[in-house]
């Protein structure tokens, strides 16, 4: 019989994977909120961030992960377009 050197709470490929990404788009979504001019606004956008990237810390199921991935990537690119339309 042989033993894996894993630890039994090792992520797979995939998991690593999408853990990766979303790490990734937290980290650039809160890049972002720091361009954001108002205090009050930033504040709020990063207490909003951090809380729906708590809130769905534990999502296992790949198909609603792919689906909280892309929601992400539209708000950060929603989130880009206003701050540089207000920068213009």
């Amino acid at each position: 019989m042989t033993m894996s050197r894993l630890p039994p709470a090792a992520l797979s490929l995939k998991q690593f994977l999408q853990r990766r990404k979303v790490l990734g788009i937290y980290r650039t979504m809160l890049r972002t909120i720091r361009q954001v001019p108002d205090e009050a606004d930033r504040t709020y956008l990063r207490d909003w961030a951090r809380e729906e990237f708590k809130r769905n810390k534990d999502a296992t199921n790949q198909d609603a992960v792919r689906m909280m991935i892309t929601q992400a990537n539209q708000h950060l690119e929603t989130l880009q377009k206003t701050l540089a339309l207000a920068k213009s």
